[in-house]
């Protein structure tokens, strides 16, 4: 199902608005409450907050409201909450939210289809989430005709194995103007599959970076080198003074025993504790 533009509009500010207030000392339950404050009462978002705050107070998170509401929020908007959510996952929760801001912007702009599947598919790319769940949520969004969905399925069981420049190639008009004998649906124009037969055995980083400047959809944010090192530090400095403290207690206990004494309070405290 497709929304109407001011609907993705309030959307693209809603996660905007959660993923700059994060940082403030407030719960996700208040911040969505806040959020909903501002957003335009005319749209069906506010209703779908509501929902999300009550999910978030049952289950501590809100891809499973957004998984009860497939007439508003896209299955691939939930797949995302969903790994972002994941206590042992590496897919930062603010990452997601950017990324659902800029589709959610891109849709607005009315886009072709082509620009929004390579970027739900450059994001499943760069932050290494998985395929096959990746690829369901993908084709589970109402913008995509039967014809889109199948090819889709065929990319699920082959991505890995055949380059995808070279199936974006064969689905592409250029393609069908030498090979007028092939039946199989052209999703691509002639722009988008010269870009794919230039980057044949290239890094497909390199199409994506191509793709995203002639068709115009949004670059896929990334995690920053600052912000990677903010988790990184703190971790390392714990190995170091853990280790510090080994060597501490290794250099004592050749030095004729380990001294006890400082892990104890002095006797009238203990006497008083007691």
């Amino acid at each position: 199902m497709l929304l109407d533009r001011e609907e993705y509009i309030e959307q693209a500010y809603f996660f905007q608005t959660l993923r700059e207030r994060m940082q403030q000392s407030m719960s996700t339950q208040d911040l969505l409450m806040a959020a909903k404050q501002e957003i335009l009462a005319t749209t069906q978002l506010p209703y779908a907050i509501d929902f999300m705050a009550g999910e978030l107070r049952l289950t501590g998170g809100f891809a499973t409201a957004m998984a009860r509401l497939p007439h508003y929020f896209t299955a691939f908007q939930t797949y995302l909450i969903a790994e972002a959510e994941k206590a042992a996952g590496r897919f930062d929760f603010r990452i997601a939210l950017d990324i659902l801001e800029r589709e959610a912007e891109y849709r607005a702009k009315d886009p072709p289809v082509q620009g929004i599947f390579l970027f739900q598919f450059e994001v499943l790319c760069r932050n290494r989430l998985g395929y096959d769940r990746g690829f369901d949520a993908i084709a589970g969004d109402g913008v995509y005709d039967e014809s889109w969905r199948q090819w889709i399925s065929i990319l699920r069981r082959q991505v890995g194995l055949v380059d995808f420049c070279d199936m974006l190639y064969v689905r592409s008009e250029l393609y069908r103007q030498t090979h007028e004998d092939e039946d199989k649906p052209v999703l691509f124009g002639a722009k988008e599959g010269r870009i794919a037969l230039a980057n044949r055995q290239k890094d497909p980083l390199y199409l994506f970076a191509a793709l995203q400047r002639h068709l115009g959809y949004p670059a896929v944010p990334r995690p920053s080198e600052e912000d990677a090192k903010r988790h990184v530090i703190p971790q390392l400095q714990a190995k170091v003074d853990r280790l510090e403290m080994r060597v501490k207690l290794l250099e004592e206990d050749l030095h004729g025993g380990i001294n006890l004494s400082r892990f104890y309070g002095p006797p009238g405290e203990q006497n008083k504790s007691g």
